[in-house]
């Protein structure tokens, strides 16, 4: 069973404009409440209890905040916190959603572990559906309208990861990399083989692609919802989904 989950939060969030000027997006209260506590509620519901923060930007806030976090169940829950501009240095430095794993490796050590953006939400059954305690490593499909607009996975039989097209010009596919994986100790050796993208940053989906190369990544489709919580509209749009009695446990 996969016990361990890391969440990359250390970003500002400069696109939530005033609303992350003095804080990290991933605490923005949404219905009086961090964006942040509805994703720990569902991976505790899910079953996850060892949960690594991934911080930098105003740490210090984070860290007061979720340490005032109240599992919604009886058990224990193990809550880490880890500085990625202590162990990287600053943004200017070095970035990208590859970095938040750089800095776990000690704290993962050997075992098989969840990685979801800070910024995300799925729900209590699609998290669980990751719990997948095997020699592979998964990221997570969703079908999506306008496939367009982000990473479209390409299947290779056997749920096999081929690649990914990163916002393909013509169809290729709708099913798009959600941002939510499951990995093996395994991605440890190839961020070390990854170099900087077009947009000077260590991409996670180039990690990705090396493991796809070696049939080493299945997709795993999950069913309820992804919401994304990176611009202002999105707090209302989280609002009404919360209002309309989403979140809940089925």
């Amino acid at each position: 069973m996969v016990t361990k989950v890391v969440i990359a939060a250390a970003g500002q969030g400069t696109r939530m404009l005033e609303f992350s000027k003095d804080k990290p997006k991933h605490i923005i209260e949404v219905k009086n409440r961090p964006f942040l506590f509805y994703l720990l509620d569902n991976l505790f519901l899910a079953g996850y209890r060892d949960i690594t923060l991934v911080l930098g930007f105003k740490e210090s806030l984070v860290e007061d905040l979720i340490n005032k976090y109240k599992a919604p169940g009886e058990g224990e829950l193990i809550l880490r916190f880890v500085n990625q501009h202590d162990i990287l240095g600053p943004k200017e430095k070095e970035y990208g959603t590859a970095c938040p794993i750089k800095c776990v490796k000690n704290v993962v050590n050997n075992d098989n572990f969840i990685y979801v953006y800070g910024d995300n939400l799925f729900s209590v059954e699609d998290l669980k559906s990751m719990n997948i305690d095997d020699e592979f490593c998964y990221i997570a499909g969703l079908k999506q309208e306008h496939p367009e607009k982000y990473g479209v996975l390409i299947e290779d039989g056997d749920d096999f990861l081929e690649r990914i097209i990163e916002k393909p010009k013509e169809f290729v596919g709708n099913l798009i990399n959600a941002g939510l994986y499951k990995f093996t100790p395994e991605v440890f050796d190839k961020i070390s083989e990854i170099k900087k993208s077009p947009r000077g940053e260590y991409e996670i989906t180039d990690v990705i692609s090396l493991l796809a190369n070696q049939k080493r990544v299945k997709i795993k489709k999950i069913k309820d919802y992804w919401h994304d919580f990176g611009n202002p509209e999105d707090i209302k749009k989280l609002s009404k989904f919360l209002e309309n009695g989403g979140n809940k446990v089925k």
